[in-house]
């Protein structure tokens, strides 16, 4: 026996609540501690059951600042986890943003609902502002490429996963009577995605993989093909009239959005439209990007001509509520850009009630939606939705435009497999839809993986 063993706490069995519990001889480490989307009571209780005790952790490693990641680490805090997060340095710096807003959200809907005397026991924030606040305390920058010491006989080392800003996949070695590599692939991005640089995935013989299978039965449409389409429908939209709504992950997704639009105005092959971009939380984000201009991919032109790719004087930036409702009482075309990407919290939420009635308008889904969120019944065609709590009839246009998506489809999760160079002695698939693991399970054995296997919910396997 090797004292190496891994139980699946999270994104098993489902896309979203990333978490890994690795445990080498009675050290234990996490991998991600993210929340859970989706059905409210089953995502809530999932959320506030964490199935191991925090205080046993000798460590956190996080592969990158997506909620569905990183949004359960300032629970474990305040359940008193005190212990080192090792991260990139822009995955720390959007976790400073990300988190807090997350703290936020949660406290002021609680708040609300004891105004409106609606509050229950399901109803309390999973945490506070001070633990997002002290989870960034914990934090603790490792650049791409360089080893570093998670615990003893424990090191890892970081990987671009080419997701988003600061992404990485995870290699991790144990050291001792019988080492162990483990790489763990977090979210595998694309190849020729606008902004960041391409996946690098960690080369050499593995014996242990967990990787992400979001889209493993999909290939998706090339960022060119997606930039013409973009520039189709905001033609058409603009012509009659209408505005585009756009529920947007404000890491990533809407930085893309703005970068394209920007290449599109700058070609003139979009109208003079105005693009507002209403989440407080997407401007904070767009903030730390600019910090990072070192892992930009400097081979893009807007990227290598220096020009200012987040700014152009289409591009407008809203921060006070006020200045949000405006924009549903605006006259004519626009673009709005707004969180929550799955729909399910914030302002787009406002935005698709004032909106979604109207045939001149368009939603434009440029993500993956999760199942039983608001997001995927309106991308699935659903005519009748609620909104904050009112019945809409959606007689807008719905639209989607795959090719933005961050995760790389079938051909390109082929290609990262392969790039690993050694043999993978056994995998476990994860982050994905049951047809999604075993469409990825499939891959994995085409590509002479002989172990692979779809871990449930809280499922422990000896790693021999």
């Amino acid at each position: 026996m090797s004292g190496i063993d891994l139980t699946f706490w999270g994104a098993a069995g489902q896309v979203t609540g990333s978490c890994h519990l690795l445990n080498v001889r009675g050290t234990q480490v996490a991998l991600d501690a993210g929340l859970f989307q989706g059905r409210r009571d089953e995502s809530r209780r999932l959320n506030e059951e964490v199935p191991f005790d925090p205080r046993q952790l000798s460590a956190l490693v996080l592969s990158h600042a997506h909620i569905d990641h990183a949004g359960r680490i300032p629970l474990l805090v305040a359940r008193q986890f005190d212990r080192t997060i090792h991260a990139t340095p822009a995955t720390r710096d959007l976790c400073a943003v990300m988190l807090a807003d997350s703290a936020h959200i949660q406290e002021s809907d609680f708040r609300w609902l004891q105004k409106k005397g609606r509050a229950g026991p399901n109803s309390a924030p999973l945490y506070t502002s001070k633990d997002a606040v002290r989870t960034q305390e914990l934090m603790h920058a490792h650049p791409y490429g360089k080893s570093f010491r998670v615990a003893d006989h424990i090191d890892a080392t970081f990987h671009d996963a080419g997701h988003i800003l600061g992404s990485a996949s995870v290699e991790v070695q144990v050291s001792g009577p019988t080492p162990h590599r483990l790489v763990f692939s977090g979210d595998i991005g694309r190849w020729n995605q606008p902004i960041i640089r391409d996946p690098r995935a960690p080369r050499g013989p593995v014996d242990t993989l967990i990787i992400e299978s979001t889209y493993a039965r999909k290939q998706h449409p090339t960022i060119v093909d997606a930039s013409g389409l973009l520039g189709e429908l905001v033609r058409r939209v603009y012509d009659r009239g209408g505005k585009i709504i756009v529920p947007a992950f404000a890491v990533g997704r809407t930085q893309e959005l703005v970068y394209a639009l920007h290449q599109l105005a700058k070609d003139g092959a979009i109208p003079e439209i105005p693009i507002f971009i209403d989440s407080p939380l997407a401007v904070e984000a767009t903030s730390v990007f600019r910090m990072h201009p070192e892992v930009f991919d400097t081979t893009e032109d807007l990227i290598a001509s220096r020009a200012s790719i987040f700014d152009h004087h289409l591009v407008r930036y809203t921060r006070d509520v006020s200045e949000s409702k405006k924009l549903n009482t605006m006259a004519g075309p626009a673009i709005i850009i707004s969180a929550s990407g799955m729909a399910e919290a914030g302002r787009i939420l406002h935005h698709l009630l004032n909106h979604a009635g109207d045939p001149k308008n368009c939603i434009l889904i440029v993500g993956f939606q999760a199942e039983h969120t608001l997001g995927r019944r309106i991308h699935d065609g659903r005519k009748e939705v609620r909104v904050l709590g009112e019945d809409v009839t959606v007689r807008a246009e719905v639209a989607s435009i795959e090719g933005y998506s961050a995760h790389a489809g079938r051909d390109e999760l082929r290609q990262w497999v392969r790039d690993l160079g050694g043999p993978v002695r056994r995998a476990f698939c994860v982050h994905g839809e049951p047809e999604s693991l075993a469409a990825m399970k499939l891959l994995l054995e085409e590509e002479g993986v002989e172990q692979v296997h779809v871990p449930a919910h809280g499922e422990r396997v000896e790693l021999t």
